[in-house]
């Protein structure tokens, strides 16, 4: 992966991938997971197709994708903008891994989603606590 991958995804176009985000303590001791991605400040940040990133995330994590991602929903929160960190909204620890995609804009949904593409990122800090944020592209 480049900058321009995950630049990409930011701008809403990699609506079919998933951009996720571990810190270094989050990776694994053999480092496999890193040799997917882009070595950041702190971690390591990936940005491939849907089902390969949901499995990556699997195997970083052992959590399922859509199970974390339907459990961070419960709790808002604030997750960095360029995926490589976030603020826990409970502890305000900064996030130890974060799961994102793009979902194309969408006039009859109504709400943010008629504004443009929309970034969904899911984090969890280190006590587990799971949150949500999502904002259009290209907006703070």
């Amino acid at each position: 992966m480049t900058n321009t991958d995950l630049d990409a995804f930011l701008a809403g176009d990699r609506l079919d991938h998933v951009a996720l985000y571990l810190t270094d303590d989050y990776l694994d001791d053999e480092g496999t997971l890193a040799d997917y991605g882009t070595d950041v400040d702190g971690g390591v940040v990936l940005v491939v197709p849907g089902e390969k990133g949901r499995q990556l995330f699997s195997a970083g994590t052992g959590m399922d994708a859509m199970e974390f991602a339907k459990q961070a929903m419960g709790t808002e929160g604030d997750v960095d903008r360029n995926l490589q960190g976030g603020t826990c909204p409970d502890c305000g620890e900064g996030a130890a891994f974060v799961l994102a995609f793009a979902e194309a804009q969408n006039e009859e949904v109504g709400g943010i989603y008629a504004e443009g593409d929309v970034i969904h990122a899911y984090a969890a800090c280190p006590d587990g606590t799971a949150f949500s944020d999502r904002w259009v592209v290209g907006e703070e």
